[in-house]
């Protein structure tokens, strides 16, 4: 019977066979010393560990938001954040007030159903649709995606 004792060793020694040492990934817990990073934290440099955290800002600002267009529901003027990735896709970005705003959303929660189980508001579709149809929005996104940048 293969044991956890038996699994470590075969993954140290994969490791070892990739050219990674065990200085490389300290096995240490969270539990066992109180902290745990994937990343070092600049302590010694507080220049850095403010570039860095600059840095992370903007990549996630960048990947939460990358080819997102603002569009307008035409029916009850929530504005939501739209990226058409094809003809079959489109990724719609929702914030709270704009799902609790929607007239659609807010006559499934009037009739007891829950909105965030919704597919998607109709009236929505018609403005994302309206927006293509204007020029406002790309058929399909031309932007990177957000690792490529």
């Amino acid at each position: 019977m293969v044991g956890p004792a038996d699994v470590d060793r075969l993954a140290r020694s994969m490791l070892a066979l990739l050219g990674h040492d065990d200085d490389e990934h300290p096995t240490a817990t969270r539990e066992a010393t109180g902290t745990w990073s994937k990343a070092p934290d600049f302590a010694s440099d507080p220049e850095r560990a403010a570039a860095v955290k600059e840095a992370s800002a903007r990549d996630r600002e960048r990947y939460l938001t990358a080819g997102l267009t603002p569009v307008d529901c035409r029916f009850c003027h929530v504005t939501v954040a739209v990226k058409k990735l094809g003809a079959g896709h489109t990724a719609v970005q929702w914030s709270s007030e704009a799902t609790q705003r929607c007239a659609t959303f807010a006559e499934v929660r009037a009739n007891g159903g829950d909105s965030s189980r919704s597919k998607s508001c109709p009236r929505l579709s018609d403005s994302i649709r309206h927006a293509v149809a204007e020029g406002c929005l790309e058929e399909q996104s031309s932007a990177p995606s957000p690792g490529d940048g």
